[in-house]
């Protein structure tokens, strides 16, 4: 007889599967637990496509993915179940305390900088740091995530600028054989005011900032970078993209040339992206002048 919370088969449910006490994570799945350590909360076509090159069966997958659910190291958040329809949608995982345990006892626990403020945004945020993670390793391209670059120069992500401070979403950088970018990522669901006079993050108060930090390049004596810092700014919309690009030619700014723009088309509803972004990391950033410029190369 099925468990109160399976289905009729009694096949595991979002809200409830069997426990299995001894597992024990395999070097594939290892690599699950530190890109979502690193990212935050994944959906499983993502941490699919992480381990790809070495494992290509989806439904095997799919299947050591519950295993890891069941054995207590992955968990299902629950703001995923808002979403309409959410039972046909990937489930999306995050870590457990068991799974940062284990990471710890096998000395694999890294101080990571994920995402933070409102879950939705925090994942979406998520789902871009790691689809250019996962597309640079595939060029051969090493991502280097935000608390290696913090923890070089024990700098806080928030960049001090006069009685405030400017937070960027997320911060990376990618190395190019030697060579290097840094970037700083806002990510836009279209919650953030266009002006605001009020003391929170708005486009044209946060464009300021950028200005102000790039011009006087504040970034390299903060984070302690020699390369310079590139913004991503990532919208849900191309019409909300177009607008943010009409603030900048409006206000002519030194961070012009800086600051890349791209809209994501294929933002599920609630905030997540529907699969890996490749655009992101294969396909041109638009800055304001209208010129494109690619993050694969340098």
């Amino acid at each position: 007889m099925a468990h109160p919370q399976t289905d009729r088969l009694g096949r595991a449910t979002f809200h409830y599967i069997a426990p299995e006490r001894h597992v024990r994570p395999t070097a594939r799945e290892l690599r699950w637990l530190k890109h979502i350590e690193r990212h935050g909360p994944q959906s499983s076509q993502y941490l699919y496509e992480l381990t790809r090159d070495t494992h290509r069966c989806r439904d095997t997958a799919l299947r050591q993915m519950q295993k890891l659910r069941a054995g207590g190291y992955l968990c299902l958040p629950p703001q995923q179940r808002a979403t309409e329809r959410a039972e046909f949608n990937p489930y999306i995982y995050d870590l457990t305390d068991r799974a940062h345990d284990h990471l710890a006892e096998l000395g694999l626990a890294e101080p990571t900088h994920r995402p933070t403020g409102h879950w939705w945004h925090a994942y979406l945020t998520a789902c871009v740091t790691s689809s250019i993670d996962i597309c640079a390793a595939h060029a051969g391209i090493r991502y280097i995530p935000a608390h290696e670059i913090l923890n070089r120069s024990g700098a806080s992500i928030a960049i001090p600028h006069g009685p405030s401070t400017l937070i960027p979403d997320q911060l990376f950088a990618l190395d190019y054989d030697g060579r290097y970018r840094a970037f700083a990522l806002e990510v836009d669901r279209g919650t953030e005011p266009k002006t605001s006079p009020a003391n929170r993050k708005s486009w044209a108060r946060t464009i300021a900032q950028y200005d102000d930090i790039l011009a006087n390049e504040t970034y390299k004596s903060h984070y302690g970078l020699k390369a310079n810092l590139v913004v991503l700014w990532v919208f849900t919309s191309r019409s909300k993209q177009e607008r943010f690009l009409a603030l900048m030619r409006d206000r002519p700014v030194a961070a012009d040339k800086a600051v890349l723009t791209q809209a994501m088309l294929s933002v599920r509803c609630g905030g997540g992206l529907s699969g890996v972004a490749r655009r992101l990391f294969e396909k041109p950033w638009e800055r304001v002048n209208a010129s494109e410029v690619s993050i694969c190369e340098v």
